[in-house]
């Protein structure tokens, strides 16, 4: 058996709490450092639906991609989705901890993991800062390709039905930047690499109106970060060989629905 800081600091080994964004809340949200753990529940959202499942199997800690508790709460009710998971959680004894933009900024995490989906080499941060970390990532395509075949080739690595993207461009393209959850603040970074392409999620319709050497593209902030849930997994997985890890049955929290 394991404390909930011995969880923590395998976490933070990869992705150190300290290199988090200024309005992130990464970290540990519900419960006691010292608290003991004999097994951990891994999912990209910690739902309501999350902490139950937590409950039926016997987990002591919940670790999630994004945070739980993400703006200032004035009120803890049932009725909000929050409220009931915070409230879930406290009265079960579940400990919860988020690996939010700490997981986004190193190269082996969220865009890292975009980057292995789609075969790109000679990938770099693409927004970088100091210690090798930062947001995003930018690397080269496996062979050139039209605007058509990039789509269907994103479309089959992510396993989506559908996809957004600004105004196809005529010529082939071979680098690509990438961004998980919502990059629109990025797009003029992708530019600057030199992308002619660029993947991310939650972009906003004026973002649309693009050069015309210059595509953007939104897969959904859910399908672009599903993948660090895995990671997380084989992360404490491999440190606690002994110890009950698991991914929700029900991982797929992604609250948009596509008809």
């Amino acid at each position: 058996m394991a404390k909930v800081k011995d969880i923590i600091r395998v976490i933070e080994d990869f992705a150190p709490l300290s290199i988090q964004e200024n309005w992130d809340n990464s970290g540990l949200s519900v419960g006691f450092p010292d608290a003991q753990v004999s097994s951990v529940l891994l999912g990209l959202d910690c739902t309501p639906e999350l902490v139950d499942e937590a409950v039926s199997c016997g987990a002591d800690m919940i670790v999630t991609h994004h945070p739980l508790i993400f703006t200032g709460l004035k009120k803890l009710t049932p009725e909000d989705p929050v409220g009931a998971a915070i409230i879930k959680a406290v009265k079960a004894g579940i400990s919860v901890y988020s690996a939010h933009t700490t997981a986004d900024k190193v190269p082996g995490g969220v865009s890292g993991a975009m980057a292995a989906r789609l075969g790109l080499s000679s990938v770099t941060v693409l927004d970088p800062e100091e210690g090798g970390t930062g947001l995003g990532a930018v690397g080269l395509l496996p062979a050139p390709m039209t605007a058509e075949e990039a789509v269907a080739y994103v479309k089959e690595k992510f396993g989506l039905r559908t996809l957004r993207t600004s105004r196809p461009v005529s010529g082939r393209i071979s680098k690509v930047a990438l961004c998980g959850g919502a990059g629109s603040s990025l797009i003029g970074k992708a530019r600057a690499a030199g992308a002619g392409l660029y993947i991310t999620g939650d972009i906003s319709y004026h973002h649309f109106f693009t050069a015309d050497d210059f595509m953007l593209m939104d897969i959904g902030h859910y399908e672009s970060e599903k993948d660090i849930v895995q990671i997380l997994f084989s992360l404490i997985k491999k440190n606690f060989p002994n110890f009950a890890v698991r991914i929700s049955e029900n991982e797929y929290s992604n609250p948009i629905y596509y008809f």
